[in-house]
């Protein structure tokens, strides 16, 4: 079985797409990281996350193994994933990784931008995770002070704002809802609500 879930920065995809994965014994990637792998390899090379060759050269040789998972969650390398994301060569360089992470017995849930439309348009369940901008924020930037680090919260709402515009503009593969994927909005949910949401819709989906 393979579970697709897209959904904007910060909407509750990421813990769910864990939960979800635990739940029904599944592999988990947060197809995120490979983004944000990219784009702090680009800014570790002394680059800048616009710079298009750096950035494809960086998504043809990434290893994952080189970076940690708090380092990659920071807001640097977040920003830096939006930049590099819109890059249509990073993109294909990196769809191999992930349809290959999918088509692995016995299944796996892919959490990103672009899961549902474009990596695995074939999913068995299909979820759009979102949530309204101004709670969204409020959470990223709780992770960011859970771990250590001053953030303002408004400045927090205007980066998710842009990523929002960025991410849904942008030429190559821009996020959106697939036809066929389900609306699940978490803006009044707790994990647990939204989790047992998320389970609601893919037993409905298993039942035809």
């Amino acid at each position: 079985m393979i579970i697709a879930i897209d959904g904007p920065a910060a909407s509750g995809k990421g813990t769910i797409g864990k939960r979800l994965a635990a739940h029904y014994g599944l592999r988990h990637l947060d197809t995120g990281l490979l983004y944000r792998a990219v784009g702090k390899s680009v800014l570790d090379a002394g680059k800048t996350p616009d710079d298009r060759k750096a950035a494809i050269a960086a998504a043809q040789s990434l290893d994952l193994t080189r970076f940690d998972e708090a380092t990659l969650k920071g807001a640097e390398a977040g920003e830096a994933a939006s930049h590099v994301s819109a890059i249509p060569e990073v993109r294909a360089a990196l769809v191999n990784y992930q349809r290959a992470f999918a088509a692995e017995k016995p299944g796996a849930v892919l959490d990103g931008r672009d899961i549902g439309t474009v990596i695995c348009p074939d999913a068995d369940v299909k979820i759009f995770v979102t949530a309204a901008p101004e709670v969204r924020a409020t959470r990223r930037g709780n992770e960011y002070r859970a771990a250590g680090k001053a953030v303002d919260d408004a400045t927090v709402l205007a980066d998710i704002r842009k990523r929002d515009e960025r991410d849904s503009s942008r030429a190559a593969s821009p996020l959106r809802q697939a036809d066929d994927a389900v609306l699940l909005d978490t803006t009044a949910m707790g994990v647990e609500e939204a989790v047992a949401a998320a389970i609601r819709i893919v037993e409905a989906r298993r039942r035809g």
